[in-house]
């Protein structure tokens, strides 16, 4: 019997055909060059490992702690930096700096560092400045809509409906909201950060919960081996509230592509190979959406290769055809 191919190759097999085959192509607003292909799929088995990836070590704080921001809801990142998790910083900063040089302000415009220290320290500073409205918390569990006083909480409907109708085909979690995106937006209203990874559905097959995962735009090396234990672990969650067992994570692409700056980091990945997968635990006493902490998650056997440190590329949001560059 042939040995099977680790999981894996997946990812990497994706990576190497986006620098074999991939076009160039020029992200608007901020003239940063990517090499992309579209559309391609990878499916990952739960029953036994759980895909986190081990050619490098993938930031584990980092996913439980944004997961749970999501879950809860959540749009101000004061959360995630009273939990020492940094990964969206640049977002609000960004906004911050853009909305100080239109106001010509006189006072100094905070460093970075400043400026996420007073989120930490500083409620009313957090409350205006850390804030990232119709970011994927809030989509997920409070989708505005036009009738005053009302939102939706789509996946609170989705598990509720998984319960009434174990067949159901119209599990969908959806944050592609057009009212707030990109040009489609008014100027006031869009949104200054993308959505990514827009859409989710889940299915019971004969008493095994699957995630399907689409994701428009995704960043190959820095982005996607995140979001793929993220969905892996919602698909645990999922399945542990439901009283069902985690089958499969299906995670499709449409534009899949590596910044022209990760590709050295890229290609020493590639020379890596892969070793066996984690497994995780969650706590029994997780029943219901609201009793999930990241503290109920255990990561078992986790051994990968070192880090491969890179920079985050800060691109997409609304583009301002006034500057040719994005809006602050």
């Amino acid at each position: 019997m042939a040995k099977q191919k680790h999981p894996e190759y997946q990812y990497l097999d994706i990576a190497q055909d986006i620098l074999d085959d991939g076009i160039i192509i020029i992200d608007r607003g901020t003239n940063i060059r990517l090499k992309s292909l579209f559309g391609r799929q990878m499916r990952f088995d739960l029953t036994s490992d759980f895909p986190l990836l081990t050619t490098k070590k993938v930031y584990w704080k980092g996913v439980i702690h944004e997961l749970y921001w999501f879950m809860s809801g959540q749009t101000n990142i004061k959360y995630l930096v009273d939990n020492n998790v940094h990964i969206w910083d640049d977002y609000p900063y960004k906004i911050y700096v853009g909305k100080s040089k239109i106001k010509n302000q006189k006072s100094k415009i905070l460093t970075k560092e400043e400026f996420i220290e007073n989120i930490r320290t500083d409620k009313k500073f957090a409350k205006k400045y850390g804030e990232l409205p119709r970011i994927y918390g809030e989509m997920w569990r409070h989708w505005p809509v036009r009738k005053k006083g009302r939102t939706i909480d789509q996946l609170g409907w989705v598990l509720k409906e998984l319960k009434d109708d174990p067949n159901a085909k119209n599990l969908i979690v959806n944050s592609w909201n057009p009212e707030y995106l990109y040009t489609m937006a008014t100027y006031e209203d869009a949104s200054r950060f993308p959505i990514c990874h827009n859409m989710y559905q889940i299915s019971n097959r004969n008493g095994r919960l699957s995630l399907h995962l689409y994701h428009r735009s995704a960043d190959l090396f820095l982005g996607v081996p995140f979001n793929i234990a993220s969905y892996a672990l919602l698909t645990h969650i999922l399945a542990k509230i439901s009283g069902l067992e985690p089958w499969e994570f299906i995670h499709t692409f449409g534009d899949v592509h590596i910044y022209e700056n990760h590709i050295p980091q890229m290609k020493e990945q590639l020379k890596r190979k892969p070793r066996p997968f984690p497994k995780i635990k969650i706590d029994p006493s997780v029943k219901k959406l609201e009793d999930f902490r990241p503290e109920h998650v255990t990561l078992i056997d986790y051994n990968p290769h070192p880090s491969i440190y890179a920079e985050l590329t800060i691109a997409g949001g609304l583009y301002d055809k006034r500057t040719g560059r994005m809006a602050a």
